[in-house]
């Protein structure tokens, strides 16, 4: 009964130190004293890419670089900036790779329209192949001068 229970906590204790936990990197003296604005600030840190960890956001990274865009956002924020100047100011110090969710522009309906053409132009192409090629034609059966011919060249 006791290795049962000593078993159970052991195990407890290794699929607790495994167990994937959330990183909030956010240093307690990043944190501001309104929540409103700290609300802002972590909705907006989570939209910003790390450009150094590149696929996490600012605000679950621990890289220095995210470390200063969070104390960026913040500052921006207390000045008095909505979220959307705060964006804007990040994205032209950046370029637009910093966004999480890239905004709907030219670029990005190329980007994502470029595959589907492609399929389409080569289903086109198929399809144009398919109907040009020559049609398969009857092999004409031989004549008595050809049967003929090929019955000598067997003999010899």
């Amino acid at each position: 009964m006791a290795n049962s229970c000593t078993f159970r906590i052991v195990l407890a204790m290794v699929l607790a130190l495994f167990a994937p936990l959330p990183a909030f990197a956010v240093n307690p003296d990043e944190v501001l004293s309104n929540p409103v604005l700290e609300q802002r600030a972590r909705n907006l840190s989570a939209q910003l890419r790390c450009m150094v960890c590149q696929n996490q956001s600012i605000d679950d990274s621990n890289a220095e670089l995210a470390r200063d865009l969070r104390v960026l956002v913040r500052e921006r924020l207390t000045n008095g900036d909505t979220d959307d100047q705060v964006v804007d100011y990040v994205v032209s110090r950046y370029g637009e790779f910093v966004l999480l969710k890239p905004r709907l522009s030219a670029k990005t309906v190329i980007l994502w329209a470029t595959p589907v053409l492609l399929l389409l132009v080569g289903a086109i192409a198929i399809l144009v192949f398919v109907r040009t090629r020559p049609s398969q034609r009857a092999v004409a059966a031989l004549t008595a001068e050809e049967q003929a011919r090929i019955e000598e060249l067997l003999k010899k």
